[in-house]
């Protein structure tokens, strides 16, 4: 293991499973946060810091109060419009190069109206200046757009980039089976994390259970349903919350945790920041476990990928 958050890649794949934590410092707010081993054979932090609307004015000192927090993940997106502004923070902090670089993870995706081979490459080339970085830990395809599909050209840029050395593990986002089967079936591989739409109200059970089967890692955007979720269930997740002395949003997300999914919430505040990662000093009893699972629906927070493009 050449870092604390990135682990080699082994030869041969391994299904994803929490195996470790980040060593941080002793000073550090946050608890270490556990470190799920993808089928490639690196290591992610199963807690990160999202950016997605965060204004660019804010995104500097957002990230750089995670990272002083003790946040070892970072979640960007070209879409997002804050790449430079996520660049600063890693550069002011020390998170560019050297030793400090193999203790961060940081993602980055890209525009579905870049996708396809020729394209992906320019654009990751401007990605990765924006960043301000030699290399980025995870690549992703942001929306698998099936109805101008071009996942299989654009995956031939990123096989090209990761052999490269410029990024370390591929990725997409919100891709269905048929999505992932058709990209297994035009480019020979699976990606080793897919990122999708998850939370307590709209759980997406068959996709998740298709990717574990697949030794896809499953990573959760909108955790809570954009604050949506902090209300369901008549009183449910108040009344686990008061039991344990936690916010309900420490709930929801201890419940990902429990469940083996990469979370990604987002905060502007370095104190929900803070929050956001103490899910450690508790566990959900079986019963309050299957409470919040209990509260599926069909509710969804966000876009349908069968029709949405983004960026």
């Amino acid at each position: 293991m050449t870092t604390n958050t990135s682990s080699s890649p082994s030869s041969s794949a391994v299904t994803p499973s929490v195996v470790t934590s980040t060593v941080l410092p002793v000073d550090a707010a946050i608890p270490p946060t556990p470190l799920v081993r993808l089928a490639d054979g690196y290591s992610i932090p199963q807690i990160g810091l999202g950016v997605l609307r965060v204004e660019n004015a804010q995104t500097q000192p957002v990230v750089e109060s995670a990272i002083e927090a003790g946040y070892r993940h970072i979640d960007a997106a070209a879409g997002y419009g804050n790449e430079a502004e996520v660049g600063s923070a890693l550069e002011s902090t020390g998170f560019t190069r050297g030793e400090q670089r193999e203790q961060m993870w940081v993602t980055t995706k890209l525009k579905d109206t870049e996708q396809g081979y020729a394209s992906a490459l320019a654009a990751f080339d401007r990605q990765i200046g924006l960043l301000r970085l030699e290399y980025v830990d995870m690549y992703m395809i942001h929306w698998p757009t099936p109805f101008n599909w071009r996942a299989t050209e654009t995956w031939k840029a990123f096989v090209e980039l990761r052999e490269a050395g410029r990024v370390r593990s591929l990725g997409v986002c919100n891709f269905m089976p048929a999505d992932l089967d058709r990209l297994k079936k035009e480019t020979g591989e699976y990606p080793v994390v897919n990122q999708i739409e998850l939370h307590p109200t709209w759980q997406q059970r068959e996709v998740v259970e298709y990717c574990r089967e697949k030794s896809i890692a499953v990573e959760a955007y909108s955790p809570i349903a954009r604050g949506a979720d902090l209300t369901a269930g008549d009183g449910v997740l108040d009344r686990i919350a008061a039991t344990h002395g936690v916010s309900v949003a420490q709930v929801i997300l201890r419940w990902h945790i429990e469940n083996g999914t990469i979370i990604i919430p987002k905060s502007v505040h370095p104190a929900r920041q803070i929050e956001n990662a103490s899910l450690f000093g508790f566990e959900l009893t079986p019963e309050e476990h299957a409470a919040v699972t209990a509260l599926d629906s069909d509710h969804r927070a966000g876009h349908d990928p069968l029709t949405f493009s983004y960026a």
